[in-house]
């Protein structure tokens, strides 16, 4: 029996595709930046001056603190100089910070790190900058039995890193000892931490936004 094929059929060929007004060929309008209101001046405005407040003298640290950082209000943590280029945090031996077995908690020497060495930073960057703690590593060396001091040593210089006008990364290297109150005795080391805090003007830090808005 003879087996006959089926008319081959011819299948058309797509015809070639035109750009379309929304095609990929269409240049595109750049994005805006956001409208500044009254409401955006007044809130820049007010966040410059309270950032300007809260570095200008411990009292008024103290009470941004109670608002914006509660932990270091009632740790009382407080800036001091040693001269006049050096500066040391002290944390004293409160109820608040102590643990059942009357010694320094550990959690309040490794949270009082970070706002110490922010404290540090952000004190010497002013309130034009935005300083966020990157890394933290403590070391716990013997117990501590009474108030805590945090003398700071930057790895870098920070006077240098403030003129080139962008964000960088700086390192804080801190020894954490116990205050003794007798002039005749050593202050007793308790422990030793690193710290990485990034900083980033203002002003770049609103350009950003406005680029992702």
């Amino acid at each position: 029996m003879l087996k006959t094929e089926p008319p081959f059929t011819p299948v058309p060929e797509p015809a070639p595709e035109t750009p379309s007004a929304a095609g990929p060929n269409r240049p595109t309008r750049p994005a805006q930046p956001p409208a500044v209101t009254g409401l955006t001046r007044w809130y820049d405005r007010m966040e410059a001056f309270i950032s300007r407040l809260s570095v200008r003298d411990t009292f008024w640290q103290r009470i941004c603190s109670l608002i914006w950082l509660p932990y270091a209000f009632f740790s009382g943590i407080r800036m001091k100089a040693i001269d006049a280029k050096s500066y040391a945090a002290v944390l004293p031996f409160r109820r608040f910070n102590r643990n059942w077995y009357h010694a320094m908690a550990g959690g309040a020497l490794l949270a009082n790190s970070e706002i110490a060495g922010g404290m540090y930073v952000f004190g010497i960057c002013g309130g034009d900058y935005m300083v966020v703690c990157k890394q933290l590593n403590y070391t716990f060396l013997r117990p501590c039995f009474g108030p805590a001091v945090y003398k700071m040593t930057p790895r870098e210089n920070l006077k240098e890193l403030l003129a080139a006008g962008s964000e960088f990364n700086i390192t804080l290297d801190m020894e954490i000892s116990q205050q003794l109150h007798s002039p005749t005795e050593r202050d007793k080391r308790v422990g030793k931490c690193e710290a990485v805090f990034h900083v980033t003007p203002k002003t770049h830090h609103k350009a950003r936004q406005a680029r992702r808005s």
